[in-house]
């Protein structure tokens, strides 16, 4: 068992080092048409989408407005969840929060931003939600928590998730059926993927977003194996 977990740190090491290089040669990375081959091939957890974004007035755990143009220019790493769920939220923030920590381990942490959106306003207070991301491991860097605006109805934030094709249904205890998925949004903020579950492989959600954060829209004529191959290969 040590020389197994040995091998999977040795692997993500050599990863990172690999997205590193590949954000560093952006321009003989591989075609985001490519990558989506791969990831449709490779990881089944994976949906393509090239939707726009759906529109949104949200507040975040210091009180500042936020809205899809204040995301401009990054890569948006988004999911839904809400602080007294007992199961399966905390595990999705820990994922996101895995896959944050193998961005910001790039030069790619300037780029992209990760955003939690609670289905839950009512409880999740701010002071609810500045604890919320570091107690999961999410490093509030790039990290944002947002909640309803001021005067928007209780349910906004689950008729958003809606928008983004799932539910948050309350039962009669207090707590919320739903499913897990992670969405990704480009830097001209059209919602391109989704990643569902918690059985998605982080480095396929890492190499998605190096080539959104690259803006690699067309394929290229690039001679022998490229870098993500080679991830590949390692992995």
């Amino acid at each position: 068992m040590v020389r197994d977990q040995g091998i999977r740190l040795l692997c993500g090491l050599f990863a990172l080092t690999a997205l590193a290089v590949g954000f560093a040669h952006g321009a003989r990375a591989h075609s985001l048409d490519d990558i989506d081959a791969r990831l449709q091939s490779d990881e089944k957890y994976f949906q393509q989408i090239d939707k726009p974004l759906p529109d949104f007035t949200l507040r975040a755990a210091d009180g500042r407005v936020v809205r899809p143009a204040d995301l401009a220019g990054k890569v948006v790493v988004l999911h839904f969840i809400y602080t007294s769920c007992p199961d399966v939220c905390p595990l999705h923030a820990e994922k996101v929060a895995e896959v944050q920590k193998m961005v910001n381990s790039t030069p790619m942490k300037d780029r992209v931003v990760f955003i939690s959106i609670t289905t839950d306003p009512r409880k999740d207070t701010p002071d609810v939600l500045k604890a919320y991301g570091p107690t999961h491991g999410l490093d509030p860097v790039n990290w944002l928590f947002l909640t309803t605006a001021q005067d928007q109805p209780e349910d906004a934030t689950r008729k958003l998730a809606e928008a983004f094709g799932h539910k948050f249904t309350l039962t009669g205890d207090g707590y919320q059926m739903h499913g897990i998925v992670t969405h990704v949004i480009d830097r001209e903020g059209r919602w391109r993927a989704n990643f569902h579950g918690l059985n998605f492989q982080p480095v396929n959600l890492v190499t998605f977003v190096n080539a959104l954060t690259n803006n690699i829209e067309r394929p290229h004529h690039e001679q022998g194996e490229g870098w993500l191959a080679k991830l590949k290969n390692l992995l």
